[in-house]
């Protein structure tokens, strides 16, 4: 899959290429991440840097973008989540969020004109997110780019849009009291029914089996799980710019990730970048690998 539609000459491409299957059939000898997270920190940082304006900021910190989903397709990582926008950014000036919304609009609209492609090369989207926050337009390209490619699954490509961890968190607090709910009120049918029946035939005095009075109202752990945005959960995050906060993105799903912070700016993030995460993460693998299953 080449993602990344920058103007180098063919040939350089093609070595590049050449030499990047080198590096990947090296590092595919130990474990590769099933699941990565971004955190796409320092557009802004990088324009003023470069004495861009911010939407030439957003513009290369996209490009970088592709060039990492390129990388990361042909590594064989099979999930990446990427925090697009959180809710909290509707905070910032009107016309920054304008931009950036005019910027995933475009965006989203091209993938949709290469519905094909991502379909050959079975590139699966979800937009994730409290979406009800975002303008009808966006709110639709969205729904009709996930349609389009629900069947897809050999890379999953996650972006976190109108999302905190917060919200995710809530969200799925209401979704499971819902599904919780209708749960009851399907065994209560089914008891009244059976009650009924029972009367019918003589047999009202009968005691019901304990397995139809168990109480269905309290909400576990898988419950929740199963409704959060994210799933499964990232084997590293990774957030640019040498800063280690979360800033309240999936807290709930990196109790057992790994943690990287490197220095550059999100619009310079690269190859060597991705390697690294890797020997890191193989680095770790034993240790996570026991703790996940001690956590069960």
């Amino acid at each position: 899959m080449e993602i990344y539609t920058g103007q180098r000459p063919s040939v350089f491409k093609l070595f590049g290429k050449f030499m990047r299957k080198g590096l990947y059939r090296i590092l595919t000898q130990g474990p590769i991440p099933t699941h990565l997270a971004f955190i796409l920190d320092g557009n802004r940082r990088f324009a003023k840097k470069h004495k861009m304006n911010e939407a030439e900021g957003y513009k290369a910190g996209y490009l970088a973008l592709l060039k990492t989903l390129t990388y990361c397709y042909e590594l064989g990582v099979r999930y990446v989540t990427i925090y697009a926008f959180s809710i909290d950014n509707f905070r910032r000036q009107p016309q920054e969020v304008q931009c950036v919304m005019n910027l995933m609009m475009e965006k989203i609209e091209e993938i949709i004109v290469e519905e094909s492609i991502m379909n050959a090369y079975d590139v699966g989207v979800r937009i994730v997110g409290n979406l009800k926050l975002l303008d009808e337009p966006i709110r639709i390209a969205a729904e009709k780019i996930m349609r389009a490619t629900a069947n897809n699954s050999r890379f999953v490509l996650l972006i976190a849009i109108a999302y905190s961890s917060t919200d995710e968190i809530v969200h799925a607090v209401e979704e499971s009291s819902k599904d919780k709910l209708n749960s009851n009120e399907v065994c209560n049918n089914g008891i009244e029914a059976e009650q009924e029946f029972k009367e019918a035939n003589g047999t009202g005095n009968s005691v019901i089996p304990v397995q139809k009075t168990e109480s269905y109202s309290g909400i576990n752990l898988v419950d929740l799980e199963k409704n959060t945005y994210v799933n499964p959960y990232p084997d590293v995050l990774i957030r640019t710019s040498g800063l280690s906060r979360l800033s309240n993105y999936l807290l709930w799903q990196t109790s057992n990730c790994i943690l990287y912070s490197p220095f550059a700016l999100w619009p310079e993030i690269g190859l060597g970048h991705l390697v690294w995460t890797v020997m890191d993460f193989q680095r770790h693998h034993s240790y996570l690998k026991k703790h996940k299953e001690y956590l069960k």
